[in-house]
């Protein structure tokens, strides 16, 4: 193929200049397209025609095989029975008186080179030919023809083939005057092998025209099929980040692809929310983050405006030290937040009692309480199976969180204990409570009850708790009633629970 269009000593050159094994450039490129396409994806639409076209193709064989073999079976069966009634005849004509000299005078008188269905031979007991049909000995001698058959054996032919025509023979003996006279007869049956052959070729015209029909068939029916498949193809391609909002599932849909298209829609609205919460979520990185810079480039910018003291300077500095400290804070819960998501180690747990471990974060939040008249009590009971350094983290970001909410002498309570295993920590505060409206949003990041944001903190301490749980295996909820106050619950699952454990480092 590629010395095509060559001169004979430019091929032989081009052979001769490749090593043994190795193969052309051009050779192994359209080597590597032929293997590219062929392992390319397969598709259903080919897959289901093939087959389809198989099946029918199967059944077409196997349905005018059934019909030719009956047919070839009923035409041999309708000849026997014409030969064996014309041999039956014969015999009843020898058996009579001068039946002989009848038959003899009959064949004798039959003009040569006629077309004759049937060939008749009458030999008598020497073995001598007494008549037959002309011509019969140039191509039907009596050696070929088979012995007499017995008057019990069933009918039963010899097929002769000479040149392109083919016989059915038969020999019976037969008494008359007392002697045995040996009948040979001989069918010409090349008109069945013609129509055999005919009949074949039609079928196998009606075979191939079969297949030809299957596969159009199948070709229709295999599109009418997927054609919910491109319809759902191209309703998801008008879907872009700007329409998540957009759907598939609907009646219209087949069975089938009913499971797909609600998961598709399932998958839709988890990215729309994932979508919406990104957003939100840059908006309020963006509110939180430009308030300090905000500060800190305000007060820089004023200071510069005249020369100012040593104590207007560390004032000043203090100040910005101050928004850094809150921007670094900022920054170390969100890289938190990323690496508690990505869960890519394992934490390292530990079973320890329920109560020393509170007793220490509430004794430092106690000092900040009594300054207002808060008192904290310390209900724990039981074992905790968790990382002690994020259960500090968690317990602390509700006490803070409860703090800053609980009104002047009002009472937190601290609440834990084991059943069911797994471990409950609750923190009850008397606070200002929280909104129904409210209530499955204050896990969010940077979500504030207070939409103004003009209280203290960055909306980020309840989604800390919840992801120190997600880590664990357990789960956050809280409740809370309208000038009551708010009751927040963690679940630590026991040490035997089969959740899978997760460990990432824990900012300080």
């Amino acid at each position: 193929m590629l010395a095509i269009g060559r001169s004979k000593t430019e091929r032989g050159f081009l052979f001769r200049s490749l090593p043994l094994g190795e193969t052309h450039p051009a050779h192994a490129g359209a080597v590597r397209a032929v293997l590219q396409r062929a392992s390319g994806p397969r598709s259903i639409a080919s897959q289901l025609v093939l087959l389809f076209t198989l099946a029918a193709t199967l059944l077409l064989f196997c349905g005018l095989g059934a019909f030719y073999l009956i047919v070839v079976r009923h035409a041999f069966e309708e000849d026997n029975e014409f030969l064996a009634d014309r041999v039956s005849a014969l015999e009843r004509e020898l058996s009579q008186s001068g039946g002989l000299d009848r038959l003899t005078a009959t064949l004798r008188s039959a003009p040569e080179n006629a077309v004759e269905a049937y060939w008749v031979r009458v030999i008598n007991p020497s073995g001598n030919i007494i008549a037959e049909t002309p011509q019969m000995s140039d191509f039907l001698p009596p050696s070929v023809f088979p012995s007499p058959m017995a008057a019990s054996s069933p009918f039963n032919p010899k097929n002769y083939r000479i040149g392109r025509k083919l016989f059915s023979l038969v020999a019976t003996s037969e008494e008359t005057d007392g002697q045995p006279y040996l009948l040979q007869v001989a069918q010409d049956r090349s008109s069945d092998k013609q129509f055999v052959t005919q009949f074949a070729l039609v079928l196998g015209g009606a075979l191939l025209l079969g297949i030809v029909v299957s596969a159009m068939i199948a070709i229709a029916v295999t599109k009418r099929g997927l054609w919910p498949l491109q319809q759902m193809t191209q309703s998801l391609e008008r879907i872009d980040p700007n329409h998540l909002n957009e759907r598939l599932a609907r009646a219209t849909w087949p069975r089938e692809l009913q499971p797909v298209a609600t998961a598709f829609d399932e998958m839709l609205a988890r990215l729309e929310d994932s979508f919406t919460r990104l957003s939100q979520f840059s908006a309020d990185l963006a509110h939180e983050l430009r308030t300090p810079i905000s500060n800190i480039r305000g007060e820089a910018e004023v200071t510069l405006t005249r020369p100012r003291t040593s104590e207007d300077y560390r004032n000043v500095i203090e100040s910005i030290t101050g928004e850094c400290e809150r921007l670094s804070g900022i920054v170390e819960n969100l890289l938190f937040l990323a690496h508690a998501e990505a869960a890519d180690r394992q934490i390292e747990k530990d079973i320890f009692p329920a109560r020393p471990a509170i007793e220490k974060i509430a004794s430092y939040y106690r000092t900040i309480a009594e300054e207002r008249g808060i008192s904290i009590a310390n209900e724990g009971e039981g074992d905790v199976y968790a990382d002690p350094l994020l259960f500090d983290r968690a317990l602390s970001n509700l006490l803070d969180n409860a703090l800053r909410f609980t009104s002047d002498r009002g009472k937190i309570t601290i609440r834990s204990q084991s059943k069911d295993g797994r471990t409950e920590l609750a923190v009850e505060d008397t606070g200002c409570g929280i909104a129904p409206q409210h209530l499955s949003r204050i896990f969010d990041r940077f979500y504030r009850v207070d939409s103004s944001r003009s209280s203290k903190g960055t909306g980020l301490g309840l989604a800390l708790v919840k992801s120190i749980t997600d880590l664990h295996g357990g789960s956050a909820t809280a409740t809370s009633e309208l000038n009551r106050g708010t009751t927040v619950t963690l679940t630590f699952p026991a040490q035997n629970s089969s959740v899978a454990e997760n460990k990432l480092p824990v900012p300080l």
